[in-house]
């Protein structure tokens, strides 16, 4: 992935003018991701005034850009770092250690140590074998359980591969204790793209009673990591972001009583509205006399950095400058050799029925999860170029 920064002679403004006033005016070989830093920390500033007290952890695997990370440590942002490689990034552009939590409950023993040398204290875990290897390579270190979320109202839920119930929740908190750890709390994810702040509430319901429950069986929490869930807009409407954190910390206050630190994680909903993608159509095309749809093949595919198609679960806006024309239906496909490599067909795109091949195609709020899904050179295609302005 390349990252470079364009020479932005007009003053900042966080708004979209400016990032489509840089893409109308500039040509793309290939398929690029534009991305407006000033938005970021509008982003910033907007969750943190809905969050209040919580600290927000930026989610660095949403976008790893180096401006993103020097403009939120700049900020105070904290950070939810999934690997070695997060965690130095962070650290090389100024983060205080204290700031990182080595939020995967997947770690290599290496990197649990050498996130410890590093001088990072907070760990997350969900099984017996992830606390042993804490507590040999992180002596001490402060823990926080995740439970397992069995209730999600998201269109991407984080079910099944993370988390625990809450009898081995309650069991890993005594065994953190015996091994010398320091266990701290829970942590939970309600699933990625939570429209809503309502929809918090099924899962928050069975989260706190697991809560309650450790808490009157004589443990002394006291960190709550709500993890993310906060939205970005692809199409259906969502709250406001201020008012969406406010609505969400309303309901983590009512349903876990007064919590002394809490947590947040947005990703998705930091850097997501800040991006688009600018690509262009390869091929209009039929398979038969008698296909009902069009299938449109972009410069971007699934394995370019467009993955979060995967299910049709992510629905993505895109703009041509045929759109004022009459709209069809069509099948969506990246360009690679794959018969995996198809966005859109479950539920067909409206698209112009003049757009033909060389039409740029702009991708909208493609900010998060896009670049770091990008492949790096599957079938010779180049990896998605990133521009920061």
């Amino acid at each position: 992935m390349t990252v470079r920064f364009a020479d932005a002679a007009a003053a900042r403004r966080a708004d979209s003018t400016r990032l489509d006033n840089f893409v109308a005016s500039t040509m793309f070989d290939k398929p690029t991701l534009v991305l407006d830093v000033d938005r970021v920390e509008t982003q910033y500033h907007a969750l943190k005034a809905g969050l209040g007290r919580a600290d927000i952890h930026y989610a660095v695997k949403a976008n790893p850009a180096r401006p993103i990370i020097e403009r939120l440590v700049a900020l105070g942002s904290h950070f939810d770092a999934a690997s070695r490689g997060e965690i130095e990034l962070c650290l090389a552009l100024g983060a205080d250690p204290q700031t990182i939590s080595f939020g995967n409950t997947i770690k290599r023993p290496s990197d649990i140590a050498f996130a410890w040398n590093a001088g990072i204290t907070l760990f997350s875990a969900d099984a017996d074998e992830e606390l042993e290897k804490i507590a040999e390579h992180a002596p001490g270190a402060q823990v926080y359980i995740r439970l397992i979320v069995e209730i999600s109202q998201a269109d991407w839920p984080l079910t099944r591969k993370f988390g625990c119930d809450a009898d081995t929740a309650i069991r890993l908190l005594g065994y953190a204790k015996e091994l010398g750890l320091d266990p701290v709390g829970f942590s939970f994810h309600v699933g990625s793209q939570t429209r809503k702040a309502e929809m918090w509430a099924p899962a928050l319901d069975a989260l706190a009673e697991i809560w309650h429950q450790a808490k009157a069986a004589g443990h002394d929490l006291h960190l709550l990591n709500i993890g993310g869930g906060f939205p970005a807009f692809y199409g259906e409407a969502i709250e406001a972001p201020t008012d969406y954190a406010r609505n969400v910390m309303t309901l983590v206050t009512d349903k876990f009583g007064d919590v002394a630190r809490i947590m947040a994680e947005p990703g998705r909903g930091m850097v997501a509205e800040a991006g688009v993608i600018v690509a262009e159509c390869l091929l209009v095309s039929r398979k038969s006399d008698r296909d009902v749809h069009r299938w449109v093949y972009l410069s971007i595919g699934r394995f370019s950095g467009l993955a979060e198609t995967e299910g049709e679960a992510i629905r993505y806006q895109f703009e041509t400058p045929r759109d004022d024309d009459p709209m069809g239906p069509c099948i969506m496909a990246g360009p690679s050799c794959d018969s995996a490599d198809v966005l859109y067909e479950k539920r067909p795109m409206q698209l112009p029925l003049t757009l033909k091949a060389g039409d740029r195609v702009l991708i909208r709020n493609t900010g998060a999860y896009t670049s770091t899904y990008s492949s790096v050179c599957f079938n010779g295609f180049p990896p998605l170029d990133v521009v920061c302005i």
